[in-house]
């Protein structure tokens, strides 16, 4: 069984949590009792989460050896130069070496059919944001929030919208869909 699931902003992607006080997690989404997720996305960020009881498709789809290639819509800080999303493309050194090269393109806005986040991103009046569509092969811990700061342009929303051919397409934040 495979499972798509929209996370929202502010849940955990495991099914307990010991902390207190204890933070939503994935268990308050009536998902199959039998699944476990393939790979995360942090308490801060939101979007496409694929989880399974098949433990050689979660290894297919998080393994590095796979370069399983994963999309996101990402709000940043400051309006961003070709030479920031040069560096991007280039794939940017970060504190645990350089990343692989990434895929890259300035959106003009958001996609109409983006939810509004609970909360609301902070807005500044003096400080632009913008949007990027960025796609990676690789899934380090952060890492599309570390290499946006690298190049100068914090990450303010990060929404995964895809995991290799499996897709969001309209699927509500807390909701989620058996995939074939």
């Amino acid at each position: 069984m495979l499972v798509a699931f929209n996370k929202p902003h502010g849940v955990l992607c495991q099914f307990t949590d010991r902390s207190q006080p204890p933070r939503p997690t994935l268990a308050g989404f009536g998902l199959p009792a039998s699944v476990y997720a393939a790979g995360r996305l942090d308490f801060d960020s939101e979007g496409l989460l694929l989880l399974t009881d098949d433990g050689a498709l979660a290894a297919r789809l998080t393994d590095p050896r796979h370069a399983t290639g994963k999309t996101y819509l990402v709000q940043v800080e400051g309006m961003p130069t070709a030479a920031q999303l040069d560096a991007l493309r280039a794939g940017p050194e970060l504190n645990d070496g350089p990343t692989r090269p990434a895929q890259v393109r300035a959106l003009d806005a958001p996609p109409a059919w983006l939810w509004p986040r609970d909360p609301p991103v902070r807005y500044r009046k003096t400080v632009p944001d913008a949007w990027l569509k960025l796609a990676i092969r690789e899934g380090r811990n952060r890492q599309v929030r570390r290499m946006t700061a690298a190049v100068g342009l914090p990450t303010l929303r990060l929404i995964r919208v895809a995991i290799g051919t499996h897709r969001l397409d309209g699927l509500a934040p807390g909701a989620w869909r058996e995939v074939r």
